[in-house]
């Protein structure tokens, strides 16, 4: 298998690599980089993927690269188009690593016109801190004209920010993705029918970037899969030309419910994590379990986190409609197992489903207090103070357990009662 050619052999220098006689990646490799955005790893570095399209009455530049890899980026450029050609500067995302060597394209060719999403315009003005900036905000369908190539617009916002969209080139059925269906890969091969094995790169670059926008991600497939795309070029990554609908698929099946959720559709789903050092939180969170299972259609689970692994309940939780915590308190706080839980859950779309804490103390019982916070940080809805109980539950404390469960079980179901609010308790 031969090797892509990215460096000149006459001058040593970065050369553009052609994806068709009119559409070369003039982007920058980043092989030394170990960490991105400081929550993923990059075993093997990335790639920062810039694009050129020729058309009969100009050029576009499909986003740019990273700040310090702009020499890169230039010396590319420059080995197939002049800057005098560029009437068109199109930003599929304004995240820095795509738009660092912005303004010194900008300078270098102060007539191209820029091109980014609606939602792009506040962030544009922040990234350049210029006045008078001209630029034309696009939705879906809209269009821009190289002469014999045609440019289309697709707003997919939140893969992975509000800025987002991709761009198709009509007559060569490519998609410029931005961040969807990329990865942290390099390689200097630079297609996937050629890079080395980069599905677990794929696979968790989805996981810890597009995962939390799975209705997103959804929403977006909708508008790719009928253009059935012959290539995607994404931001990062290798460059999907030999069967690329099959990642299109993999983003479908990745961002439907699982088969646990499917059996569910007439349930409500309430898991219950515990953790307890002496057996008094484990008596509540049995307690709170027999309550929530006395309420029709809902289907309570009960784990101990002492006995399992983290990521395997994070699937779990992103399907649930309620998630309920017991952690004892010990010297003032929650106990790490219950906070690496939540920490992961920063990977998933919490956001409206339902939480309550519970937990047995010795002293003080800040635990319950500190985790409920966390999830309403998280955008639960807690509707219910936590239960605390000191040291070993009573007869009649795990009455009130098995009462907070069936209440929470209610306001699962949309039964709860009306709440009478006692201004008493407001002063």
């Amino acid at each position: 298998m031969a090797n892509i050619a990215t460096i000149s052999a006459e001058t040593n220098t970065p050369i553009a690599v052609p994806l068709s006689e009119r559409v070369h990646w003039i982007g920058a490799f980043d092989p030394d980089l170990r960490s991105f955005d400081i929550i993923l790893k990059t075993a093997n570095g990335t790639t920062y993927n810039s694009y050129l399209i020729r058309g009969s009455e100009g050029v576009a530049i499909i986003d740019t690269v990273k700040e310090n890899f702009s020499d890169d980026f230039f010396a590319r450029l420059e080995s197939v188009a002049d800057y005098s050609e560029i009437k068109v500067i199109v930003l599929n995302h304004l995240e820095p690593d795509h738009t660092g060597a912005l303004p010194e394209l900008m300078l270098r060719a102060p007539q191209a016109q820029l091109y980014i999403s609606q939602k792009a315009q506040s962030m544009l003005k922040a990234l350049l801190k210029r006045d008078g900036l001209s630029f034309t905000a696009v939705l879906t369908g809209d269009k821009v004209s190289l002469g014999d190539r045609n440019l289309e617009f697709l707003h997919t916002p939140y893969l992975h920010w509000p800025d987002t969209q991709c761009t198709y080139l009509l007559e060569e059925k490519m998609l410029f993705s931005g961040d969807v269906f990329g990865c942290h890969f390099c390689d200097t091969r630079l297609f996937n029918d050629q890079a080395g094995d980069f599905r677990f790169s794929f696979e968790y670059y989805y996981a810890h970037i597009m995962r939390p926008f799975k209705e997103y991600v959804i929403r977006a497939l909708a508008l790719i899969e009928p253009l059935q795309p012959d290539l995607i070029a994404p931001t990062h990554g290798p460059i999907l030309r030999d069967q690329p609908m099959r990642y299109v698929h993999r983003y479908q099946e990745l961002s439907q419910p699982s088969l646990g959720v499917q059996n569910l559709l007439h349930e409500k789903s309430m898991l219950i994590f515990y953790i307890s050092s002496y057996g008094n939180t484990r008596h509540m969170a049995e307690a709170i379990y027999e309550g929530a299972m006395s309420i029709a259609g809902v289907r309570v689970s009960l784990y101990d986190l002492e006995g399992g692994e983290v990521s395997p309940f994070v699937d779990l939780i992103e399907d649930a409609d309620a998630l309920l915590l017991g952690t004892p308190t010990i010297n003032g706080d929650s106990v790490k197992p219950v906070w690496d839980l939540l920490s992961s859950l920063a990977v998933v779309n919490l956001k409206n489903k339902l939480g309550g804490v519970f937990g047995s103390y010795g002293w003080t019982g800040e635990a319950v207090r500190l985790v409920e916070d966390r999830l309403r940080g998280l955008k639960l809805r807690v509707p219910i103070t936590g239960m605390r109980v000191k040291l070993i539950p009573t007869e009649q404390e795990l009455a009130d357990c098995t009462q907070f469960g069936r209440e929470l079980a209610e306001e699962l179901m949309g039964l709860s009662k009306p709440k009478v609010i006692d201004f008493a308790d407001l002063s």
